[in-house]
Parts: structure tokens; sequence; C-alpha cells
């Protein structure tokens, strides 16, 4: 699976939802993390695992998934018609002030496939844009 991380997206967000998720994380110290996933000739099934994290590289800390948006939560799949695009959002427990540099891993055994963005540099807002096909 391809990553690319997207540093001025062109994806379209709803302005309100857009400004809560914004507010959200500065409030709460959250990190958003938006996927445009893009499905290929035999379409995909996607989903996350709760057993995913943002880690900290130059400390210990962990970040923990607390909520999702448009995808679904192991076991169950979300389809994704053959070449569609499937936009979904995963928010995390703050990073710590001072992290610089993190990595995002789902951590799933045996499942292969698995979603993952390594030696992603923290940014002032706290959300990311990725685009994944």
């Amino acid at each position: 699976m391809s990553v690319t991380i997207i540093d001025k997206p062109k994806i379209e967000i709803a302005p309100d939802l857009l400004n809560e998720l914004m507010t959200k994380s500065e409030e709460m110290g959250q990190v958003v993390l938006h996927f445009l996933y893009h499905s290929g000739m035999w379409g995909s099934r996607i989903r996350i695992w709760p057993t995913t994290y943002l880690y900290d590289q130059h400390s210990a800390h962990r970040s923990e998934l607390v909520h999702i948006e448009e995808i679904s939560m192991f076991p169950t799949w979300t389809d994704i018609q053959p070449y569609q695009n499937h936009y979904f959002s995963l928010i995390f427990s703050g990073l710590p002030k001072s992290c610089v540099i993190f990595d995002f891993m789902e951590e799933c055994s045996n499942q292969g496939n698995e979603f993952q963005v390594k030696n992603i540099l923290r940014n002032n807002s706290d959300i990311y844009f990725f685009k994944m096909s």
C-alpha cells in the first residue's frame, strides 16, 4: 500500500466539521488524521483496529485512538467500490509538547496490509492529511 503525506490538501471538508475538529484538537490536545483512500480495479475492504497508535519517536509516549469517522472498527469491514475514493478520519489523544516527529502504526496480528505512516513531522495544528492507494 502506498501512502503519501499531503502538505496542502485539496480535499474539501465541510467547514463546520473542520472547525469543530480544529477546536477539539486545540482544546483537548487531540491529533486528527484525515485519509483519502483510493480503491483499485477490484474494489477494497478496509477497517481499523483498536490497537492503532501514534508513537512519539523521541519518547515512550503512545497516543491512543479515541474516535473514528467513516471507517469500520475491527472485526467489521468498510466496502469500497472499484476505482472509488473514500474519506475517513481518525482522532487520537494528544502527543507530548516535546514531540517533533511521530509514527502512525496499526498493530494487528497476522493480518498484513496494516496502515502505517512513519516519520510524520509534527505541525502546529495537529491535523494531518494522507492519500492512500
